[in-house]
């Protein structure tokens, strides 16, 4: 069961939100996740991919802060969405020394930059913001461990996709995980930049 070898502190939250057995997909890619393989992980709505992205990035950063560089990376399709992934985050993160920070157009630049240099673990981003910020060196990927890609399915947007390419040229080495509702052609394109030797998870 994924559940039984997360971080204690996971482990415990879940417990206090009474979440005691994975969804089919979390007993599938958390295992997967955590050995370091870039992956791509497809299935419907409603089963479980974005508390899938929320417990493995924890995972991963072992639930503590360290640093000043983020070593998580989210990329989400608008604001909207990079609030209601941190208001998710926050539910886990509440009694850790964890720091996410949510970075989107509508925030002046050189606060971002700023913000991010004072020291995060775990930055929520869209492409066309997160880019601008690679473009303008505020953000530091040496320690970067895991990029993962919410709700991918707005990739399929030119610029989003152009974005993301640029971003991943930018980045030495990290995981990266996709997480969609179905595999489409110009995902898989990503093979030929990023994703090599990725492994594929598809729920019907």
């Amino acid at each position: 069961m994924p559940f039984k070898k997360l971080h204690p502190e996971i482990k415990e939250k879940l417990a206090k939100l009474e979440i005691e057995t994975p969804t089919p997909l979390q007993r599938k890619s958390i295992p997967v996740i955590k050995s370091g393989m870039n992956l791509y992980c497809t299935a419907p709505k409603g089963a479980g991919k974005t508390t899938t992205l929320i417990l493995t990035t924890l995972q991963k950063l072992k639930c503590e802060a360290v640093g000043d560089a983020p070593r998580a990376i989210i990329l989400v399709e608008n604001k909207e969405k990079a609030l209601e992934i941190l208001d998710q985050f926050l539910v886990y993160t509440r009694h850790t020394s964890l720091r996410p920070y949510v970075a989107h157009e509508k925030m002046h630049i050189d606060l971002q930059k700023s913000e991010i240099l004072e020291g995060i673990d775990i930055l929520i981003s869209t492409p066309k913001n997160l880019n601008k910020l690679f473009l303008l060196n505020g953000v530091h990927t040496s320690q970067l461990k895991i990029f993962s890609i919410d709700d991918a399915d707005f990739l399929i947007q030119q610029t989003a996709y152009a974005a993301l390419l640029s971003i991943t040229q930018s980045v030495i080495k990290c995981q990266y995980v996709i997480y969609a509702e179905e595999m489409t052609a110009k995902l898989a394109r990503y093979d030929s930049y990023f994703m090599e030797y990725s492994k594929k998870i598809s729920l019907s």
